[in-house]
């Protein structure tokens, strides 16, 4: 049996090929939009893709189903709930697709969407059983799919405590393989482990139903966490015609008006950058999802690389997500505007004066669990909708964890004409760790 998986560590999406070596064949699973690497993998192994399954309509990416088959003529299967508006080749419960020796055995799991489904793999050239399963957004390593994302989350609760328990009657030594790990805004509280087993989940997932189906439903349905940037975008995308390849970026001297996006590192974009400039460093974590909340695909936009290799990585991960239109990279732009950071014992001293308004870009449920006394809290994704509300006679500092989500807050409030300056280095981490009377936590009803 040929498996290979693919993990985009940006989005935290996994996708797989799976085939049959010596029959020559192979089937991609809920591909990327990004299709290179799998045309390169069955490239080497001698094999032929012979379809694409999507388990479901994806929420998050954009799917590479479209350019596999405009391009390659690839037929593609997905569950008919999906209401697909492209050519497709249906899969309900029970079907199996054959690739030599391999079987791919499809479980209708509804819950994450209501089209949702798994996949048994068989290799029937040493058993008859399952030898792995492809879980999709539905049971993750550690982590069970949140239910809110199609159908109303009670509704989507119910139907995926009923397929988690389906997915439980697998025998313990079954390997999972699930459709997202840690950096995919599908679950709460995923590994970055990119597999494990259905004993090991039994035993230790706290995200998996016990009998009471209530209870089940009442902790899936409390969802905390942002929903995924542009999700109804995207899911149109991904149910609507095919899409192809993507055009060229042309290489520009000047942003004519669009947004420019800054996607260098942090210090090189306080170093000098476009005025007007919104910084998302590639090189960061969860770049995608960081650009997709601050930004709109209905937008001009214009990327600012540090070379033309990092302005590719940028555009890949941002089409990923729904933004097919780049309008090009700019090459050595005129860059007159500066950020200046601030350190924590600066921030201490100008707290101390009442200078400045601190604006903790954190999400609400991280505030929970310990804040400055005093800042406001305005997550970073949304920012640009609400810079109004933080045009004062003070400057802003913005402060998150670490400093990554700071540094794009500045950037976005100092784009709207504000002045603000961000602590790059430590966050509230570090200040906790400072022993800070300022500090107030919510268990003492702050």
């Amino acid at each position: 049996m040929l498996f290979k998986q693919f993990v985009d560590d940006d989005l935290g999406c996994a996708s797989y090929l799976i085939g049959d070596e010596h029959a020559g064949e192979a089937v991609i699973v809920d591909p990327a939009y990004a299709i290179e690497p799998y045309l390169e993998e069955a490239a080497r192994r001698d094999v032929t893709i012979c379809c694409v399954v999507e388990t479901h309509t994806h929420a998050d990416h954009v799917s590479g189903h479209g350019r596999l088959a405009l391009e390659h003529g690839v037929p593609v299967r997905v569950h008919p709930a999906a209401e697909a508006e492209f050519s497709s080749d249906p899969i309900e419960d029970g079907t199996e697709i054959h690739v030599g020796d391999v079987t791919l055995r499809v479980m209708h799991t509804p819950g994450h969407r209501p089209e949702h489904c798994c996949l048994a793999v068989l290799d029937r050239s040493r058993a008859n059983e399952p030898w792995l399963v492809l879980t999709g957004d539905s049971l993750l390593v550690a982590d069970a799919a949140r239910p809110d994302l199609a159908v109303d989350a009670r509704e989507g609760a119910k139907g995926l405590f009923r397929s988690l328990r389906r997915l439980l009657e697998l025998p313990d030594g079954v390997e999972v393989y699930p459709g997202h790990v840690a950096g995919s805004l599908c679950g709460a509280a995923m590994s970055s482990k990119a597999s494990t087993t259905i004993g090991f989940e039994r035993r230790f997932n706290r995200a998996l139903p016990a009998s009471d189906e209530h209870d089940f439903i009442e902790s899936s349905a409390a969802i905390r966490s942002p929903r995924p940037p542009n999700l109804e975008r995207i899911v149109g995308l991904n149910r609507g015609p095919f899409l192809g390849h993507p055009h060229d970026l042309p290489l520009l001297e000047k942003a004519q008006g669009a947004v420019v996006l800054d996607v260098r590192p942090a210090t090189a974009f306080a170093g000098g950058h476009v005025a007007g400039a919104i910084n998302v460093p590639v090189s960061g974590s969860s770049f995608a999802t960081k650009a997709a909340f601050v930004l709109s695909p209905d937008e001009a936009i214009v990327l600012h690389p540090t070379d033309a290799a990092e302005g590719e990585r940028a555009a890949r991960s941002l089409r990923a997500v729904g933004f097919l239109e780049l309008g090009g990279c700019l090459i050595d732009p005129d860059t007159p505007e500066r950020l200046e950071p601030i350190e924590l014992d600066e921030l201490e001293a100008l707290l101390a004066r009442d200078e400045i308004e601190l604006v903790d870009v954190r999400e609400k449920n991280e505030r929970d669990d310990g804040y400055i006394a005093g800042s406001r809290n305005v997550p970073y994704r949304l920012l640009r909708r609400c810079s109004e509300d933080l045009r004062g006679d003070r400057p802003v500092v913005t402060i998150c964890e670490s400093g990554a989500r700071a540094s794009i807050a500045a950037s976005i409030l100092v784009a709207s004409g504000i002045d603000a300056r961000p602590v790059m280095t430590g966050g509230i981490a570090s200040w906790l760790e400072r022993g800070n009377s300022t500090v107030c936590f919510r268990r003492c009803g702050s």
